[in-house]
């Protein structure tokens, strides 16, 4: 059993979402690594920083990572295998990416109760002025606004009268 730390530069980008690990991004990796009757046994933490924007407000937004990983490294068979030892070495760069663009949110926010976009202004809900906007006029009663709308109230009414006897 060995344990090694291991800090990497992100060779390109990972992810392709709204966020995604920068490339150049600092990759710490700590690992364990294990021999055991069919390969080794490689367990580990990352972590790392993700970059982009907030799903809700557009916002920037960057957050840390922290992901747990285990998977088994087999030794050249005839069985097929994800992840096979080669002349002794264990090339950890692709499941240390997956299992970090696997963590990363779909849908991140800059705060967890982000209010987003107006939907009528654009603007971002976080930094608008305080006033209310005005409601949306619904489509089907927009033709009305052309017809005016001052009316004289003066004028006779048509009507039934009223004809109750008492």
């Amino acid at each position: 059993m060995r344990q090694e730390t291991i800090d990497v530069s992100a060779a390109e980008k990972w992810g392709e979402g709204l966020v995604a690990v920068a490339e150049g991004e600092n990759v710490h990796v700590r690992v364990r690594l294990e021999s055991v009757h069919e390969g080794i046994l490689v367990s580990g933490k990352v972590d790392t920083t993700y970059e982009g924007l907030c799903s809700r407000c557009l916002n920037d937004v960057a957050a840390p990572v922290e992901v747990e990983f285990q998977e088994l490294f087999a030794y050249p068979g005839d069985e097929a295998t994800d992840f096979e030892v080669q002349d002794d070495h264990v090339d950890l760069e692709t499941l240390v990416r997956d299992a970090i663009v696997l963590s990363l949110p779909f849908q991140p926010v800059c705060q967890p109760d982000c209010p987003g976009l107006d939907p009528a202004t654009g603007e971002r809900l976080t930094g608008s002025s305080g006033e209310e906007q005005p409601e949306p006029i619904d489509p089907r009663w927009a033709g009305l606004q052309d017809y005016p709308s001052d009316h004289d109230d003066d004028a006779p009414r048509v009507g039934v009268e009223n004809t109750e006897k008492s």
